[in-house]
């Protein structure tokens, strides 16, 4: 990998600003490879070089993979002068880098977003070609029906045309499993409306193959595992 300037590259971890690592350099606690720098503008191979601050070794990452439990009344955008945002959820320490959510789910549906600062993978996910596969648990305020079911197996056509036939799993009086592989704007709340079926509750479960663990809190986040990194890798 080509070499990169150590301040640009320690900053670009989200702990340090460009100018928090002069700081630091000029104070002589940044080595690589076991040898103190003196300069900022040094270089480093961000795959082979060992850096450390203060002794502690800085392991380099070039993208970051968030998976965030979005509870209800954040919305999903990078920032908003007047709502809480799913990245003010973000531990301080992944703070400084630039990560976006990759999709979206409305204000008061809660469950499974990713958080990253990878453009590339984002938009792949994102791409209506790609036909993402995504589920949701779905309660209503009226009763789940046999001519949902079928309805949704069929396609819904709304007033911006046919949807994708849906999967639609009833479990319980008024609850369901909802598997949808495209991403219109409020897509299931409209779908049920046609059904004159109000949305109460509504929950990402899944994305592919990816699913939300039940030992994550909600209104937490964590860095994806390997084996859940190659699982959102797969939906491109």
């Amino acid at each position: 990998m080509a070499m990169e300037r150590i301040d640009k590259l320690i900053a670009s971890q989200g702990l340090y600003s460009r100018s928090d690592v002069k700081y630091l350099v000029n104070r002589k606690r940044v080595a690589v490879d076991g040898k103190v720098i003196t300069s900022s503008s040094q270089k480093a191979d961000p795959e082979k070089s060992v850096i450390t601050i203060d002794g502690k070794p800085l392991t380099v990452k070039k993208q970051l993979y968030l998976m965030l439990h979005k509870p209800k009344g954040c919305v999903s955008a990078t920032e908003d002068k007047k709502q809480q945002t799913v990245l003010d959820l973000v531990p301080q320490e992944w703070r400084g880098r630039e990560l976006f959510p990759a999709g979206r789910l409305d204000k008061d549906t809660t469950g499974l977003m990713i958080l990253t600062d990878d453009g590339v993978l984002a938009h792949n996910i994102l791409s209506p070609r790609k036909h993402v596969r995504k589920v949701y648990r779905v309660e209503l305020d009226i009763p789940v029906t046999e001519e949902m079911r079928q309805g949704f197996a069929a396609g819904v056509e709304l007033n911006d045309g046919l949807c994708k036939e849906a999967k639609l799993v009833i479990t319980g009086e008024r609850t369901a499993e909802v598997t949808l592989s495209e991403g219109r704007y409020h897509q299931i709340k409209r779908m049920f409306g046609c059904y004159g079926a109000k949305v109460v509750e509504l929950h990402r479960l899944a994305m592919g193959n990816l699913y939300l663990p039940e030992d994550l809190p909600e209104g937490h986040c964590r860095e994806l595992t390997e084996e859940e990194l190659k699982l959102l890798q797969q939906l491109i």
